[in-house]
Formats: structure tokens, C-alpha cells, sequence
């Protein structure tokens, strides 16, 4: 589809049903319309694969799809014939399913250097609890997380740190502290300012960069030493790193880790893991004082629970983690060759771990912009691609792939005409695409 063929009729109608009964549009902010360029925000009627279609029947072939939960591509036949078997038989009952066992046993087979797990619905909920689970083994307040990571949690430890803490009582946010990724002497310098104080390191082991050499191992063993707990938030390097997570793939084991998204592939499925001495706090097995640590109504429906144990077969199977990184390296380097054919190689940038990419967008100085994003997004969207990142899934065929590069190219020359016209503005169709976490409006 061209630009001029583009048009989102019904996708408008339904975004505007949307803010009229749901707060923001979407009930998730990543999603909203304000990140999209202005009415180009499609509103999905299904997806198949790699593929998705808008109510307005649009095309497209999607990246991040589920905000990276689907890795295996929507409406997968493995996942969904296991669901389906368990749809038939109840979804939930008064005590424990044999399912919950199954699926325990299932990920502790996949994730080798947890010893307990227990599941929950989202990635909030499981980062919250082993946030509490570290202040009652601890019987610390502090919360360390790293400030280069974007998100953790929904809940006010987290929220209150960022530009949208309305509502959090600044008690609240006093408790968490933050440190920079790869930087030892930072935390080390957390414990000396608070000595006795912090209860937990919260960080995602990788993200758009590697960890520095013995940069995790040196965590692990200053989280020990000053007697505090080491947690990796896998929610996103969790499959896409390695069927066992980073954890498996760097070689340093956290006392507690969190894991979801790709664990459902689209499903609701989240898991806090870790070493048994720590966990069995929240159980019923030790001498102390209980721990509340999850307890979900939800948390083990056996439909969601099958599609976990679905998932990991199957990335067992299939080798799908090395299917992702074989995808996303051919995408980086399409990228990067149709950037530079264009003149714009310091301009659209392509960064992280090739299962977990990212671009990111330059103005003529060098700096993250807003609007040359919407230019980029509203190029791609009318090429029919629908890309807030360049995370593939294993639906994507190499077709897909080098027809995405393609695509990019045509934004790319366009991203050249901007530059040089020196204004971004008659590019944008609108309003530029904003932050989720901003302070106003």
C-alpha cells in the first residue's frame, strides 16, 4: 500500500469508542494511539503468523508483537491445540489442577538454575512479589533497580520513580534507589550510602547492550556480601536470550527471577523462580512468620498454564531462540544497508540483541527525536509494516524480512528528504508520537 492508499476510517471510529470507555484509549499505555503517528493508529481486527489485519482490512506484517509476548507467531497451532484440550476439561477449580505440577515441573526443567516456581497472571505481579519476598527475608526497606530499564512493575515501588508518579506517596518512592547497568562501583556505592538498608538489586540482565565482562557475576556477589538480594527481571530476555533465559546464557544464577511474556506466547502467564531456601518463605514448609507472596485467583488456570508448557516444548523442539536471532540478524543488516544506500546511517539506528531489536531515531545533531519516529512509523505503516521495534517473531519468513527492509528503504529516503529540507514537520501528517512516560498530557 502506498501513503496515499492508507486509510484508517474504522480504525478512527473504534479509537474514539475507546477513549470513551477506556481511560487512555487502550488498557495498556504502550499501545495507545498517542504513539502512533496521528490517524495512522490501527486498531487490530486478528492476526495470523507474523501477519495482522485492521478493521479497516489493512495488512501488515507486525514486530513486537503482544509488546514481545508473541514469539511464536499469533494464534500458534501448538499453543492453541493445548489450550483447547484444556478449555475442554475446566479452566479453574477449588484446589490445584495436576496441570499446575506439570507446568512446575515443566519450567524447572527448561530454566534449570531455579530450584521453585510459582505463577501469576502478569510480569507486575511477579516482580512485586519478589520485591517483597526480598524485604521479608531481608527485613530491609530499599528497593535498588536499575535506572537504565525502562519498566518493572505497574505497582507504586516502581511507578513512583518515574515522570508519572501521581497518586504514590513520596514515602513510597524514597524507599527505591537506582544505580546505572555495568557499573559495579555504583552499587557498591549504593550499599556504602546505605548500609543494611537494601533489600534487593532489581535489573533485566540485557538489554540493548551486553552486560560488561563479570558485570552479573560482580552483582551476585555484592548483593551477597552486603547480605541483599540479586533479582533478574527476565520478562523480556526470558526465551529470546536462551530457552533457560540469560541466566542460562551468561552462567550467573539470581536468588529470584521473573519471567513472562514469550512464556504464553499471548497468553496470561508470568512466573516468579529462585532458589528454594527463598521461596519456601511464601510457603508453608518453615518455622517463621508467613509471607504473603502470591496468590492469584487466576494465576493457574490450566488453559494459560498448557500454552507455557506448549511454548516451551516448542522452542525446545524447534530451536526457536536461534530462529529469532537468525531473523533479527538478517533484519539488522537489511536495516543498516538500505540506511546507509540512503545517507542516513547515523540516523536510523538499530540496536540490541538481534532476538530483541530496537531502532532508534536521530535528528540532524545527533539526538532522539520524536518527530523524525513519526516519520519513520507513518513510512512503515503505510508500507504495511507495523513496527514500534524491530523484534521478529519466528512466524516471519526471510520474505518477510528482506520485504521489511525494503520498506525501510522507502522510509529511509524520505527520512533523507527531511533531513535535508531541515524540518521533519510537512513529513509528520500531524502531531509527532510521544513518550509513554511523560509528566503532562
Amino acid at each position: 500500500m502506498s501513503g496515499e492508499e492508507l486509510r484508517l476510517p474504522r480504525s478512527r471510529a473504534v479509537n474514539e469508542r475507546l477513549h470513551a470507555a477506556v481511560p487512555g484509549g487502550a488498557h495498556t499505555y504502550a499501545k495507545g494511539d498517542d504513539q502512533y503517528p496521528q490517524d495512522l493508529a490501527p486498531v487490530i481486527d486478528h492476526g495470523r503468523g507474523a501477519r495482522v489485519w485492521d478493521v479497516d482490512g489493512n495488512e501488515y506484517l507486525e514486530y513486537g508483537s503482544g509488546l514481545r509476548s508473541v514469539s511464536l507467531g499469533h494464534a500458534h497451532p501448538r499453543v492453541l491445540e493445548a489450550v483447547r484440550r484444556e478449555l475442554d476439561r475446566g479452566s479453574n477449580f477449588v484446589r490445584p489442577s495436576v496441570v499446575e505440577a506439570e507446568a512446575a515441573e515443566r519450567f524447572l526443567a527448561t530454566v534449570p538454575t531455579a530450584e521453585m516456581v510459582k505463577f501469576a497472571k502478569n510480569g507486575s505481579d511477579a516482580t512485586t512479589a519478589a520485591v517483597r519476598l526480598a524485604r521479608a527475608v531481608t527485613g530491609r526497606r530499599r528497593v535498588a533497580l536499575c535506572a537504565d530499564h525502562p519498566f518493572f512493575s505497574v505497582d507504586d515501588w516502581f511507578i513512583g520513580t518515574t515522570p508519572m508518579p501521581a497518586g504514590i506517596p513520596p514515602e513510597t518512592t524514597d524507599l527505591t534507589v537506582t544505580f546505572p547497568y555495568g557499573d559495579l562501583a555504583a552499587v557498591e556505592a549504593l550499599f556504602d550510602r546505605y548500609p543494611d538498608e537494601i533489600a534487593c538489586l532489581i535489573l533485566e540482565p540485557a538489554t540493548q547492550t551486553e552486560p560488561p565482562p563479570g558485570y552479573l557475576q560482580g552483582l551476585r556477589d555484592l548483593a551477597h556480601r552486603h547480605g541483599s538480594v540479586l533479582v533478574f527481571d527476565e520478562m523480556i530476555t526470558g526465551f529470546r536470550w536462551s530457552e533457560a533465559g540469560a541466566q542460562g546464557l551468561y552462567g550467573v544464577t539470581p536468588d529470584l527471577s521473573t519471567f513472562g511474556k514469550a512464556l504464553g506466547n499471548g497468553f496470561a502467564v508470568s512466573a516468579l523462580a529462585g532458589r528454594r531456601e527463598l521461596m519456601e518463605w511464601g510457603g508453608l514448609r518453615h518455622d517463621g512468620d508467613r509471607v504473603f507472596l502470591l496468590s492469584t485467583t487466576h494465576g493457574a488456570e490450566t488453559h494459560a498454564l498448557a500454552a507455557a508448557m506448549a511454548v516451551q516444548t516448542t522452542y525446545v523442539e524447534e530451536g526457536v531462540t536461534a530462529r529469532l536471532h537468525a531473523l533479527g540478524e538478517r533484519l539488522a543488516a537489511g536495516v543498516r544497508d538500505a540506511a546507509a544506500a540512503m545517507g542516513v546511517a547515523g540516523h536510523v539506528v538499530v540496536r540490541g540483541r538481534a532476538s530483541n531489536l530496537v531502532f532508534a531515531t536521530l535528528d540532524a545533531r545527533g539526538r532522539p527525536s520524536q518527530e523524525y519516529r513519526t516519520l519513520f512509523l507513518r513510512s512503515l505503516l503505510t508500507g504495511g509494516v507495523l513496527a514500534p521495534s524491530f523484534v521478529v517473531s519466528g512466524a516471519l519468513e526471510e520474505a518477510d524480512v528482506d520485504r521489511t527492509v525494503d520498506v525501510v528503504g522507502q522510509a529511509c529516503a524520505v527520512y533523507r528528504k527531511a533531513l535535508d529540507a531541515g524540518d521533519p514537520t510537512p513529513w509528520l501528517g500531524g502531531r509527532p508520537v510521544r513518550p509513554v512516560f511523560r509528566r503532562k498530557v
